[in-house]
């Protein structure tokens, strides 16, 4: 009796650590009150660089509740395949603040995931730009719109 109630008790802190393995902080409050970036346009251009997508969170369902997985999708044109390394993503505030670090181990030549990304309330714009293996890039920004 004594080994199962132990058992079940290391079972239970096994899944609450694995559950923080999972939680990365995206954006510190800190950083959120900073001011926004000036002159930053978020509107999006004809490119022949890779396509950059939003898969998760839909913006579509309104506000997203922190924390939450953030899925990036980028889509080769021509043939190329996509530069991992080339990958930067950038918090449009001022001064801009580089979040690649944080998203490093999520970002492959498919796209990133970011399972558990804590952010704070607020809408929050991230410059994320790609480049081929030809050179050709693409600067996307997202919007993330996070719920008290």
């Amino acid at each position: 009796m004594f080994n199962k109630h132990i058992a079940s008790v290391l079972t239970g802190i096994a899944l609450l650590l694995q559950g923080a393995a999972f939680a990365a902080t995206l954006i510190t409050p800190e950083e959120a009150a900073l001011p926004a970036a000036a002159g930053e346009s978020l509107t999006r251009g004809i490119s022949r660089g890779p396509g950059v997508e939003l898969v998760a969170p839909k913006a579509d369902f309104g506000p997203v509740k922190a924390p939450f997985e953030l899925k990036i999708a980028f889509e080769p044109r021509g043939g190329n395949k996509i530069d991992p390394a080339s990958v930067k993503v950038v918090y449009l505030k001022s001064p801009f603040v580089d979040l690649t670090p944080r998203l490093q181990s999520g970002i492959t030549e498919t796209g990133i995931v970011l399972p558990g990304a804590s952010v704070p309330p607020g809408q929050h714009d991230l410059k994320i730009t790609v480049l081929d293996e030809d050179g050709r890039e693409t600067n996307s920004v997202v919007q993330l719109v996070v719920a008290e």
